[in-house]
């Protein structure tokens, strides 16, 4: 019963609960929303959120955020898209595609940790950098004309599920469990925590924020090729203003924006919800520009939540610890 009720108080609970309720509050509008079909379409249409919100949730466990990721997948996925319609391999072009996201990571990361840039103004910067970067590679052009078979990967089943969402769903476990019960896997949340303390026990904090941001480039690029797949084409706008989406998925799910707190299968859970929202408003027959504005509505109510609960929090253990004080003294006299 104990472990019953420490789950219901987890924030991925929370969450999972926040996603059944829209599912079951739009389906007594539209009973067509939770059926079964739409649901793994969901799951199958979020696969590109899940990834980066789970690169997101290792920079802002340390207590850094990483905005460039939009502009990595729009890069990435042209990079990639136009080695596959000149005729190169797939695995040619996945490779290159993880290169760039990880080398772009690598660059945040050194000048976060080297140069102590602002995590936000350092991948603002290459934000920019790497969106112009896309321009110029595809002249301002869209790249067009993928080959079949890499758009066959998108939509390959297996027992009536699709492939990818398989693989990334296991993918989400196994990083889960490196998280948060392996010893290096638990420097991220400490570093976020208390980053001074962690460099007093010797965590190598730098070293663990460069690769925090190596690996939300990485798994950036890696949304860049399903999103290729998915879509068959890829616009110079590709990935456009994601990384609000991407933010907003994370904390819904339970990462603090503080650092140091949160999982990656809240923020998967997180990421399915925002990526439902745009198909709910759909089945509602809503105007579809009213996206943005309710994707930003949630972003601000969840930070102000995000911000009361971390209050909340310290407030508790400000007043534990001047109750313990309290008592050491009276035993003392």
């Amino acid at each position: 019963m104990s472990k019953v009720k420490s789950m219901t108080k987890q924030r991925e609970f929370r969450t999972l609960v926040f996603l059944v309720l829209l599912f079951v509050i739009v389906g007594l509008v539209n009973a067509d929303f939770i059926s079964s079909g739409n649901i793994l379409n969901a799951t199958k249409n979020s696969l590109l959120y899940i990834v980066l919100a789970v690169g997101m949730t290792f920079v802002l466990l340390t207590g850094e955020i990483d905005i460039s990721i939009g502009a990595v997948l729009g890069l990435s996925a042209s990079v990639s898209g136009v080695i596959l319609r000149d005729g190169g391999s797939i695995f040619l072009a996945v490779i290159i595609a993880i290169m760039i996201g990880g080398v772009i990571g690598l660059i945040n990361g050194l000048g976060v940790t080297k140069l102590k840039i602002s995590s936000f103004i350092m991948t603002l910067g290459m934000l920019e950098i790497v969106r112009v970067t896309q321009v110029m590679f595809t002249n301002g052009k869209w790249v067009e004309n993928l080959p079949e078979n890499f758009k066959h990967i998108s939509r390959m089943n297996m027992f009536g599920i699709n492939v990818l969402t398989i693989i990334v769903i296991l993918a989400v476990i196994l990083i889960h469990f490196y998280l948060s019960n392996s010893r290096k896997g638990r420097y991220f949340a400490a570093i976020g925590d208390n980053e001074d303390g962690a460099v007093l026990i010797g965590i190598p904090v730098n070293r663990y924020k460069v690769i925090a941001f190596v690996i939300s480039g990485v798994l950036a690029s890696i949304a860049g090729l399903i999103f290729a797949s998915q879509i068959g084409f890829i616009s110079t706008t590709a990935g456009l203003g994601i990384e609000m989406t991407v933010i907003a998925a994370a904390v819904l799910g339970g990462v603090s924006l503080r650092g140091g707190i949160g999982s990656v299968i809240g923020a998967a859970i997180g990421a399915i919800i925002m990526s439902s929202i745009n198909s709910a408003l759909v089945f509602l027959k809503v105007p579809a520009f009213w996206n943005s504005a309710i994707s930003g509505s949630l972003l601000i109510i969840i930070v102000v939540a995000d911000a009361l609960i971390a209050r909340r929090a310290n407030n508790r253990t400000r007043k534990e610890r001047l109750n313990a004080r309290i008592l050491n003294y009276k035993e003392e006299v």
